[in-house]
């Protein structure tokens, strides 16, 4: 798609969200993988965390008979085809954008414009210059009260949560390292078709902008820290796919990896790759410091592991911390202490969240500041792989 014109000072740029005595009323546009995940969460998440009143209004997708189908199947009152005439409706107060990256910039925009808060997958947008212009609209909406966030929804993971809580605290001391590996096989098979994630036109970019978005996410999110230089390679294991019309190139990358250099001082190491065979969903995250150690694997997102390097020797080792207990970060919503929760609990936290920020007014995280700042290192991953070099992140 083309690069959409910058937000104008008109009427609709201007304006604010309603005041409503009704619940708010929610549209999602995209009802595949992440719609589903998006409105699984949308469904349950009243019943566990006290959050404001809302309505499934909406499901919005291309194909009325198969969104149709997802909207009876989803919770959804009803469904539509035109996005535009859905943002512009008077009881849409809510636009969840679950829509591939190269429609994000387009509709978080128009959303905002028009006054809706907004929720948009991640990656931010599929090019720097669209997430700057959504981050422009973000900036100018949230002076009118509009709110908007990114979602990295593996930071609602309470594992990862109590993770991050236990660096602030100072139980591991100072980081010096970081190891982030995302690890998929769904494109092991050279045999496999191409789809969309497989264009550089509709993707913008493969494992990179899919999943080292989550990984660099985290790191950033579990330090509080900044990335100040990187290095990248990214590399491309099968570049002809089976298609609709013959064998087609395959233009955006299999695999990427990255080693960044954090404002702290500290190191992190990127691995991601959608060619792991035997992986299906993997991420794992190490973070070492002076006073101890954090191991997290996806595959057991019910548990950390957490090595106290203050104890004597003769006594350390890494401990199972089963985080199920009320103490731990969302868990006094869910089940009694031992009973574990899953992968989809991330999203239903994450619109707890950001159902919370709308109704206090204040800027949800991450806010599209932050995604833009990973949108930032992404493409310093791919300028540096491009120029065999080691480049500054540079913010505008």
């Amino acid at each position: 798609m083309s690069t959409p014109a910058h937000p104008s000072e008109s009427a609709a740029s201007r304006q604010a969200p309603r005041p409503v005595s009704r619940p708010l009323g929610v549209a999602a546009i995209g009802y595949a993988f992440m719609g589903k995940a998006h409105s699984n969460a949308w469904r349950n998440v009243a019943s566990f965390f006290d959050v404001p009143a809302f309505e499934q209004k909406v499901l919005v997708g291309r194909d009325a008979t198969a969104v149709a189908e997802a909207a009876t199947r989803y919770g959804w009152a009803e469904s539509a085809t035109d996005w535009r005439a859905v943002i512009a409706r008077d009881d849409i107060d809510i636009v969840d954008i679950c829509a591939p990256g190269w429609m994000h910039a387009e509709i978080a925009i128009a959303a905002l414009e028009a006054g809706k808060h907004v929720l948009v997958e991640k990656p931010l947008a599929n090019t720097l210059a669209e997430a700057e212009l959504m981050t422009a609209a973000a900036a100018k909406a949230r002076a009118r009260g509009v709110q908007s966030m990114i979602g990295f929804n593996y930071r609602r993971v309470p594992a990862l949560a109590l993770a991050r809580e236990l660096i602030a605290e100072g139980r591991l001391g100072t980081v010096r390292h970081v190891r982030a590996a995302y690890l998929q096989d769904w494109l092991a098979d050279a045999q496999s078709p191409m789809t969309w994630r497989l264009r550089k036109e509709t993707a913008g970019s493969g494992a990179l902008g899919d999943i080292a978005s989550h990984a660099i996410d985290q790191v950033l999110f579990l330090l509080g820290d900044q990335v100040s230089e990187v290095s990248g390679r990214l590399h491309t294991f099968v570049d002809r796919r089976p298609g609709a019309g013959g064998t087609e190139d395959v233009t955006v990358d299999d695999a990427a990896w990255a080693t960044l250099s954090l404002t702290s001082g500290a190191v992190a190491s990127v691995e991601v790759s959608r060619m792991a065979t035997g992986r299906k969903n993997s991420f794992q995250i190490e973070v070492y410091g002076e006073k101890g150690s954090l191991l997290f694997d996806l595959e057991n997102l019910n548990e950390l592991g957490f090595l106290d390097a203050t104890v004597p020797v003769r006594e350390q080792g890494f401990r199972r911390i089963l985080v199920n207990e009320p103490e731990h970060p969302y868990l006094e919503a869910w089940w009694p202490q031992g009973h574990i929760i899953g992968w989809e609990h991330s999203f239903t936290h994450q619109i707890r969240d950001f159902l919370l920020a709308i109704q206090d007014g204040t800027q949800p995280s991450p806010s599209f500041e932050e995604g833009l700042n990973v949108q930032y290192i992404l493409n310093a991953v791919e300028e540096s792989a491009a120029n065999k070099s080691t480049l500054t992140v540079v913010r505008h």
